[in-house]
Formats: structure tokens, C-alpha cells, sequence
């Protein structure tokens, strides 16, 4: 039986990839900072699905653990999808280092970090699939949140360049670029309902794009298109924008 590992396993969208995962008879590797919040979900898998599932420590933020956590899993994973993130609060950020540096290391430093780890594994081994949960604030940096935004940047462009040098050695990279998604992490913003998932259906579109082997996942697919004229928009004009 397969095994997935989910990093950061206990944000909205983690769970909704458990379920979704487990449901396909995966065995699931569930890991995150709060251990005790990820038995119930851990119980349920195995009940409900009747897969293994276990719980470990995880810290996004503890580079020097990461190596440590990955050696220490009693059973290597076939997959690994990297969930964790922190949107943070941009007008905090921009006057209070400590708030952008969490937000900097949590979207990037940390995938980075346990990325790498991860990377080396598969590489050696010749199989495996990575997965990296980037998102669109990404592909152009806007006032309201341009310093998650750009950590997401360089994660997106660090999946690309890991894409492409672990194609040649078996291993698929598969970067998922959602838009607005229901989550705790959103609660307190209004979002157009139209354009906005739920974390369900990004576990589905994560599911089917991994077993496909595709290199990019827009989740809602519309997002795909919007962000192509959000990047068309001449600097001149998208300056003076408010977004």
C-alpha cells in the first residue's frame, strides 16, 4: 500500500488531502507542530478508511529538525505533499520584522528546508512525487500582500527549478497554485464566492493532477485564466492599482 506524508497536516486543506488520499487506500503520514490535534483525524483515517495512519512532530520553522524528522519516519513515503503556510498580516509585516520573517520561513524557508531533505530521498531511490502547495498571490506582487506573496514567488519558482532537475531522475514535482479557498486561514476575508474552493475540491484536483503527473495545478481552474491578465496588466497602469 502507498504511503503519503502531509506536511503541516493540520490546516483545513491538509485534512480535506488526508481524507482524499486515505479514501484512494494510501497509508497516511500526518505531520505537524501540535501533535495532540492530529489524533482525532488520525483515528478517523484508520476507522473510516481502514488505512495506517500516524502522527509525528513537525516544526516548518526548526530547519536544523528537518533532517531528523525525515530519517525518523518508520516508513519512507511515496508521495509528499508540503501544505503548510502562514498568510500572516501584511500592514503587521511591513512594520515589525518578526511578523515577516514568520511569514518569509513558513511559506519558503521551511519548504525549502524539508524539501530538500525529501528531494535527496527520491532522487537516490529514482521514484516519488513531491507536492507543493504555492498559491496564485504569487505571480504578481500586490499592496495587500505582497510579502506572502513573494515567499509564495519563490516557492513557486523553487518548485519549478526542483521540477526540472528531478524529472531526470524519476521523481515528479507537481507545483498547485490555488486561489481563494475557504479555510480557517480566511475566515476573516470576504471572498467571491464564485472564485473561491473548498478545501475538498483542492484535495480532488491534488489527487487527480498528481496521479496524472502534471507540472502546474490552478484550483478553481479560472485562476488559471485571471492571473494571465492580472500579469498582462502594464506596470504603468497595475501600479496605480489598489488590489
Amino acid at each position: 500500500m502507498p504511503t503519503a506524508l502531509i506536511l503541516g497536516a493540520g490546516s483545513d486543506i491538509a485534512v480535506a488531502i488526508a481524507r482524499q488520499f486515505a479514501g484512494e487506500k494510501y497509508d497516511i503520514q500526518l505531520a505537524a507542530r501540535n501533535i495532540d490535534s492530529l489524533y482525532p483525524l488520525q483515528q478517523d483515517l484508520q476507522i473510516r478508511y481502514q488505512v495506517k495512519a500516524d502522527s509525528f512532530v513537525f516544526d516548518a520553522t526548526n530547519f536544523d529538525s528537518h533532517a531528523a524528522f525525515y530519517a525518523g519516519l518508520p516508513v519512507k513515503p511515496d508521495i509528499t505533499i508540503c501544505v503548510f503556510g502562514y498568510l500572516g498580516e501584511q500592514e503587521k509585516a511591513q512594520a515589525n520584522w518578526s511578523e515577516a520573517a514568520r511569514i518569509i520561513h513558513t511559506n519558503y524557508t521551511g519548504a525549502v528546508s524539508i524539501l530538500n531533505v525529501v528531494a535527496e530521498d527520491y532522487a537516490a531511490k529514482g521514484a516519488g512525487t513531491i507536492v507543493g502547495i504555492s498559491s496564485v498571490a504569487g505571480e504578481r506582487g500586490r499592496q495587500s500582500n505582497y510579502i506572502y506573496g513573494s515567499a509564495k514567488a519563490g516557492f513557486t519558482a523553487y518548485l519549478s527549478g526542483l521540477r526540472n532537475r528531478l524529472f531526470h531522475k524519476g521523481v515528479h514535482v507537481l507545483s498547485v497554485q490555488p486561489g481563494f479557498v475557504y479555510t480557517r486561514m480566511t475566515e476573516h476575508l470576504k471572498l467571491p464566492a464564485l472564485l473561491t474552493a473548498q478545501p475538498q475540491d483542492v484535495a480532488s484536483d491534488v489527487y487527480k493532477a498528481a496521479k496524472r503527473k502534471k507540472n502546474t495545478l490552478y484550483t478553481k481552474w479560472c485562476w488559471k485564466y485571471i492571473m494571465l491578465i492580472i500579469k498582462s496588466i502594464p506596470e504603468g497602469i497595475f501600479k496605480k492599482l489598489k488590489l
